[in-house]
């Protein structure tokens, strides 16, 4: 059964208390902002982070 949910490695470019500015290709200009209250946030290494985000978000944001 499906959770819904995706991880997804990504590179962190700026971060505010509510929201987090993703991409999944490095380049700052194709992040994105992603909501903190829809995200699990795991530290990686080097800039990158991997989230858990619900699919649909991720879907709608472009990273699957």
């Amino acid at each position: 059964m499906s959770t819904g949910l995706v991880d997804i490695t990504v590179m962190r470019h700026a971060e505010t208390e509510k929201a987090i500015m993703i991409s999944d290709d490095g380049d700052r200009k194709n992040a994105k902002w992603v909501p903190k209250q829809h995200l699990e946030i795991d530290e990686g290494q080097a800039g990158h982070v991997i989230v858990t985000m619900p699919e649909w978000l991720a879907l709608d944001k472009g990273f699957i």
